[in-house]
């Protein structure tokens, strides 16, 4: 069975990097994204990839996180730089079967990881 497992998280610094992956067998041709969810906030649309290869970012990460994926070995990344407090939450990985699509809304997605903690310490 095709699933969505997330890995990286941790504790850093204000400045600090991550990387988070998330392997995704079974999920070829599918449109991948990162998304965040803050204590008290709603999850949020971070970086997503589609099966061309484009991508999409939150204005709030732009020029800091990278997406990328390993299409040989099924594995999503999330480059994670210069991080600031507000960047702790739960990380999720989710895909969408329209593999075109390159949204951050995560009512357009079908299949959720369970999620990796970042937390960001000032």
């Amino acid at each position: 069975q095709a699933q969505l497992v997330e890995s990286g998280g941790g504790s850093v610094t204000a400045g600090g990097s991550l990387r988070l992956s998330c392997a995704a067998s079974g999920f070829a041709g599918y449109s991948l994204c990162w998304f965040r969810r803050a204590p008290g906030k709603q999850r949020e649309g971070v970086a997503c990839i589609n099966n061309r290869g484009s991508t999409a970012y939150a204005d709030s990460v732009k020029g800091r996180f990278l997406i990328a994926k390993d299409n040989a070995n099924p594995t999503l990344y999330l480059q994670m730089n210069d991080l600031k407090p507000d960047d702790s939450a739960m990380y999720f990985c989710a895909a969408a079967r329209a593999g075109w699509y390159l949204t951050l809304h995560e009512k357009d997605y079908d299949y959720w990881g369970q999620g990796t903690q970042v937390t960001v310490s000032s």
